[in-house]
């Protein structure tokens, strides 16, 4: 949440969240992650949705099914729009942030409302039930698997790829790829939600999804080029999310 806001704040826009989980972690990993509760999770929602009416939506960490529902049904009754999902569930590093039957519960529930899924190929693979994307052909085939169980929109990111990184968008049958460059550091913890939360940012502005994946990229990888300038932490730290505005 705090990178996502991070995020938000560097394309100029203002964020506010709804907390789903409370996670203990640093740059060497996640050590604990504890859930809250379904309701106060919707009421944070209706508190926001109910007074400002946001012209994006990022969602992150779910945690468990019964978080999934209330916030589908939460989104649902304000009829939510630019609603980007990242469907966190293994951090790279850490303890596990799905409780089982989290993959069905975001299926049935988020996956029809998002305008973009934005899963790495961890992600892809739990979510198709399929095995680990090794080609930018397999990559495709699971963002259209997606796009079968309801999804408008699906971009697999394949940072974990040998090479040069490289994303596939899936949109109405039509298949594009991203390449990207391959930074040299160590400190790449949270790039795929900041990726997310920048696309929803350029989405928020009104930008095409083509265009607005290609802005956040370019974005990313100008944060990771100065990530190292934090010197944060003993393992993965962050990327610079403020890299344009200071050093």
């Amino acid at each position: 949440m705090q990178a996502d806001l991070k995020t938000f704040s560097a394309f100029g826009c203002y964020g506010m969240a709804a907390i789903t989980a409370l996670t203990a972690q640093n740059t060497r990993g996640v050590t604990a992650a504890y859930p809250v509760a379904p309701d106060i999770v919707a009421a944070q929602i209706e508190a926001v949705m109910s007074d400002i009416s946001p012209d994006a939506i990022k969602i992150g960490m779910a945690a468990t099914p019964d978080i999934a529902r209330a916030v589908a049904e939460a989104l649902t009754r304000y009829e939510a729009r630019n609603v980007v999902l990242d469907p966190v569930l293994v951090p790279t590093q850490g303890v596990s942030l799905a409780c089982a039957g989290l993959e069905a519960a975001l299926r049935a529930t988020l996956l029809p409302l998002a305008r973009l899924v934005t899963p790495n190929l961890h992600e892809a693979s739990a979510l198709t039930e399929t095995p680990l994307a090794q080609t930018i052909e397999e990559m495709a085939a699971q963002g259209r698997l997606l796009i079968e169980a309801g999804a408008r929109a699906v971009l697999v990111k394949g940072g974990d790829l040998a090479g040069d990184p490289v994303d596939v968008l899936v949109e109405g049958g039509e298949i594009r790829v991203f390449y990207g460059r391959r930074i040299a550091t160590r400190h790449t913890h949270g790039t795929g939600c900041a990726l997310s939360s920048a696309i929803a940012c350029e989405l928020a502005k009104g930008a095409p999804l083509i265009d607005a994946i290609a802005t956040a990229k370019v974005w990313l990888e100008g944060a990771l080029e100065a990530a190292d300038a934090l010197r944060l932490g003993e393992g993965r730290g962050p990327p610079h999310h403020f890299f344009a505005l200071w050093w």
